[in-house]
């Protein structure tokens, strides 16, 4: 699959750099421009429909958050290149699909552009249809602690659970919503064997209620009661492997 790219990296010897790795060890990659400014880069953004963007996080007049604070709602990927990794959290905060540091290394290189390539072929193929997982509900049940006792549910009955500091909403598909003493990260453990996939730091889905899927700068799924949840863009390829 042909990967439609910019460059935004203030630097030119930088750019060359990595103009040139891309040119020799992912031919895939067709550079359509460069930038060495946020508002350069927000002129090609706008008269490119782009698969990925190679950004460098410090540049004259703002930098990559900005640019992204600009540029708004996109379905374009976004492959930081930086020599600070402090930015790392920031990055996957702003949906980042990769972090490569400065010195680039050829192997994170090419590691970076197949992962964005797999998550480019998936969503195209996942587009505007009705996804059908590749497995069906587990039969199961989950017991959820009250100050009483416990309840029993059916794991087929919810739709997602959403974290809520060291407590779980859990939303079920009676519109009815529970509020558990227990970490998100307790439910993603106990509930491995269905078909949930946790597609954000906050959010763990019932992959059978998915409707479909929606490219954006971080994507997002649509569930059967028609709630819109964002997808990470770390958590964008499991999710997506449960696709047909």
């Amino acid at each position: 699959m042909k990967l439609k790219s910019i460059i935004v990296e203030d630097e030119e010897t930088s750019r060359a750099i990595l103009r040139n790795y891309l040119k020799k060890y992912c031919p895939n990659v067709d550079v359509l421009g460069e930038a060495s400014n946020v508002e350069e880069a927000l002129i090609l953004i706008r008269n490119h429909d782009l698969d990925v963007v190679f950004l460098d996080v410090e540049m004259p007049y703002g930098n990559a958050f900005d640019l992204l604070d600009k540029v708004g709602d996109v379905d374009f990927e976004t492959i930081f290149v930086t020599a600070y990794n402090h930015y790392a959290i920031e990055a996957l905060n702003a949906h980042a699909s990769y972090y490569l540091m400065k010195p680039i290394s050829i192997d994170e290189l090419i590691k970076a552009v197949d992962y964005v390539t797999e998550i480019k072929t998936k969503e195209d193929a996942l587009q505007d249809q009705v996804l059908v997982p590749k497995t069906n509900s587990v039969s199961g049940k989950i017991t959820i602690p009250q100050q009483d006792g416990f309840e029993v549910i059916n794991t087929s009955d919810i739709l997602y659970c959403k974290a809520d500091d060291n407590y779980t909403e859990i939303y079920l598909n009676t519109n009815k919503k529970k509020l558990v003493s227990k970490t998100l990260k307790y439910f993603e453990e106990a509930l491995s064997s269905s078909s949930f996939a946790r597609v954000h730091k906050s959010y763990l889905v019932n992959v059978n209620e998915i409707t479909k899927y929606i490219k954006g700068k971080g994507g997002s799924v649509m569930l059967s009661n028609g709630k819109q949840i964002m997808v990470s863009a770390s958590k964008k390829s499991d999710l997506l492997s449960y696709f047909k």
